[in-house]
């Protein structure tokens, strides 16, 4: 004998039709999203303060460094020299942040432009199948928008390419002016000069540590460039 109990719901199931899709939230889910995009905007300030927290530990060495190398005359330039790397160091804890905060930011302005613009004009809430699945498959399978080195060309060009250059400058300074002002470059690699290592090799060292974070943050900005440059061709085409 053949058990029928659930013969009438498994047919149910298999005619049932799938939900046709809607272009328009209801109450419920519009006050959802609503609260979703509290949370990113949550999400998106508490970063933001890391960032800044890192930025504000490279100017306070920075600026500690300065003080202990222009304490006198007789005061070494070295602790500029290792501050420059203690600098890079907080770059990269920033530069990581970074890429975690533009994953919260990217999303509240996704929601800004298409859902929340459209229905202050008036147009009402509409689920086109492009910001709505674009949104959707980001909190599906999240991801980092931007890589890490062009997460540390926008951090090198908003601040860090600032506290650098202060860097460099005092170290230039600190070897021309103490004890006395150099009159020729042969002085000025003798007094750069660290230990056994010579006065050249300290400075051309000091030029390609700089001049990597030039390169870095001046490649970088070409290269977002280039990549709006496309996107606005292909939606004109």
């Amino acid at each position: 004998m053949i058990d029928t109990r659930f013969g009438e719901s498994a047919m149910s199931l298999d005619t049932t039709s799938p939900p046709t899709p809607r272009s328009t939230f209801d109450s419920a889910e519009l006050g959802a999203v609503a609260h979703l995009y509290r949370g990113e905007v949550y999400r998106s300030t508490i970063w933001r303060t890391r960032l800044d927290q890192t930025t504000n530990w490279a100017v306070v060495t920075t600026g500690l460094a300065l003080s202990l190398t222009f304490s006198g005359p007789s005061a070494s330039p070295l602790p500029l020299m290792l501050v420059g790397l203690l600098v890079v160091v907080f770059l990269m804890f920033e530069a990581r942040r970074y890429r975690y905060f533009n994953v919260w930011r990217a999303r509240c302005r996704l929601m800004e432009t298409d859902l929340f613009g459209p229905l202050l004009r008036g147009e009402g809430v509409h689920m086109d199948g492009q910001w709505n699945t674009l949104l959707a498959d980001d909190y599906i399978r999240p991801r980092f928008h931007i890589s890490m080195l062009t997460s540390v060309g926008r951090r090198l060009r908003k601040n860090y390419a600032y506290i650098l250059a202060v860097q460099a400058v005092a170290y230039f300074g600190k070897i021309a002016i103490h004890p006395v002002p150099v009159h020729n470059w042969t002085t000025f690699l003798d007094r750069a000069a660290i230990g056994p290592i010579p006065g050249i090799l300290v400075v051309l060292a000091g030029v390609a540590f700089h001049g990597t974070w030039i390169a870095i943050a001046w490649g970088t900005l070409l290269s977002e460039r280039r990549r709006r440059s496309e996107r606005k061709l292909i939606s004109i085409g």
